[in-house]
């Protein structure tokens, strides 16, 4: 029976662009390949295009969205548990000159940090243009997931350490504050600087289960100019 719900009903921004990044996963694609899939808009295009592609290949998704959408279009899934993604693709926030970047608007960074980490082989990261920043911080905020019952332990935490602003994420299709999959909050941090040790000091505060920093990935960025190729 064809299900009538619908994981995905967001309007994709720069559409055409994400479509065309998207394609150039397809080319680098292998029968039998493990991939990391990350989450977002500019993922579920590559994901869509991997479907259609009628490769086989496994899926290690970075969030239930992205499980259910494999699922609904015909890609096997596996977990961490099970095998270790040969590559993974994902999108992002801002990334700098050196390779760091802010991730985690759609709120799954830590499983997103957990397979980028895992991964073997080349860690993607789908952009346009617009996400090139020359410093982090001066478009996004750190997304910092955190347990419910440490909330106003880490605002006095990040108090005490001069952040710069910061606040608690709210939802939009229901009252209250954003729950993230393993039931915590998400506040977003802004930060005068951000440095090297940043997301380890910012995860040594009570309360921080993981932050949207990415730090020491060496991701290859793909643009939709970028070209592309495999080593046989």
């Amino acid at each position: 029976m064809q299900t009538k719900l619908t994981f995905w009903t967001k309007e994709i921004s720069n559409k055409t662009e994400k479509e065309i990044v998207a394609q150039k996963l397809v080319s680098y694609a292998r029968d039998g390949d493990v991939i990391g899939f990350g989450s977002g808009s500019t993922s579920y295009c590559a994901l869509l295009a991997l479907a259609q592609s009628g490769k086989n290949i496994t899926a290690i998704p970075t969030s239930y969205e992205i499980d259910f959408l494999c699922q609904t279009h015909g890609i096997k899934t596996s977990s961490l548990s099970e095998h270790t993604p040969n590559w993974c693709f994902d999108g992002a926030d801002e990334v700098d000159p050196k390779g760091w970047m802010i991730k985690g608007r759609g709120g799954a960074m830590r499983r997103e940090k957990n397979v980028m980490s895992a991964c073997h082989g080349a860690r993607f990261i789908l952009i346009d243009p617009s996400k090139m920043v020359d410093e982090l911080g001066h478009k996004f905020y750190i997304p910092l997931e955190v347990t419910p019952e440490k909330l106003f332990t880490v605002e006095h935490a990040l108090q005490g350490m001069g952040a710069q602003d910061y606040h608690l994420r709210q939802a939009k299709a229901k009252d209250g504050p954003v729950i993230t999959e393993a039931g915590n909050l998400i506040i977003d941090l802004k930060l005068k600087t951000i440095n090297q040790e940043s997301d380890q000091k910012l995860k040594a505060i009570d309360g921080i289960v993981e932050t949207g920093l990415f730090i020491g990935f060496d991701p290859i960025c793909i643009l939709p100019d970028s070209i592309l190729e495999r080593d046989e």
